[in-house]
């Protein structure tokens, strides 16, 4: 245990916190910045004595549930979280799981892009699309935030005949082993997670190619993709899927191209002028 470096992290974090960042009013008389060591014991469940100690570099060493009322107290990021575990002398933890906010730049860059964009989770949740994606693949919008998953488009909707027309059968053959060998490191990831549980076990139930391919064990982290898609409106599309990781996030951008001047490129762009249209008769 560190405990000059625990310390002045919790007096750095606390003095860092204003009290409406945790729902606390300002009051008067504050004579130091920040949070006073009684809302953050309090924040934290434990006693103002206690934390004191701990922030005087004098404390007995915390348990994990304190480090956990602490980091959650002082609102600190994943990486905050482990540090303090550290410096307390344990392992951090598993995070709880995937977040599923995206930073607002990649937003932008999504916004900006002319080719099909998507954000994926560590368990393929979609989470942010651009216009042009969704008329490749599907509105997303248009469905429960819970079916805005590309493993439960591909295995659980229409037992796999709509994927089928869509993406052709050795494509999607081999998209559906490397997933399921994806998912699968996810479950190491983040075992505590009850929506990635929820997820596999749906998958189970409804999928006997997913039972089969699941019980193999395969691990390992998809990077890209090369897919013949099948658009009702414009044929054939020989797509190249790039993969950008925000490992912060634990999520990755994929992008849709294709080569350049190709017989699929020209399909894209016909996709945007069509996706342009719809969106104006719908408007």
């Amino acid at each position: 245990m560190d405990r000059d470096g625990l310390a002045g992290f919790l007096r750095v974090r606390r003095e860092a916190l204003q009290p409406a960042d945790v729902g606390l009013p300002a009051g008067l008389r504050r004579r130091t910045p920040g949070l006073r060591r009684e809302e953050v014991a309090s924040l934290a469940t434990m006693s103002t004595d206690y934390y004191t100690r701990l922030e005087q570099g004098r404390g007995p060493r915390p348990s994990r549930p304190v480090l956990t009322g602490l980091a959650r107290a002082l609102r600190l990021s994943d990486d905050e979280r482990d540090h303090l575990f550290r410096l307390a002398g344990e392992q951090p933890g598993p995070p709880p799981g995937p977040p599923a906010d995206v930073r607002s730049g990649v937003l932008r860059m999504l916004a900006r892009l002319d080719v099909p964009g998507l954000v994926l989770d560590a368990k393929y949740d979609v989470l942010a699309w651009n216009p042009l994606a969704a008329t490749l693949i599907t509105d997303f919008s248009a469905l429960p935030p819970r079916e805005r998953n590309l493993l439960r488009l591909r295995f659980l909707t229409d037992r796999r005949g709509r994927q089928a027309r869509l993406f052709g059968e050795e494509a999607t053959r081999e998209f559906a082993r490397e997933v399921a060998a994806d998912l699968r490191a996810a479950t190491s990831t983040y075992p505590d997670d009850p929506e990635i549980a929820r997820l596999v076990r749906d998958l189970l139930d409804g999928s006997p190619e997913f039972a089969e391919i699941w019980a193999r064990h395969e691990v390992g982290r998809q990077q890209s993709l090369c897919q013949t898609i099948f658009h009702p409106q414009v044929g054939r599309i020989d797509v190249i899927c790039e993969v950008l990781v925000v490992p912060e996030r634990d999520q990755r951008v994929v992008l849709y191209t294709a080569e350049p001047g190709s017989e699929s490129d020209q399909a894209i762009r016909l996709l945007d002028v069509i996706g342009m249209q719809e969106l104006t008769t719908r408007s």
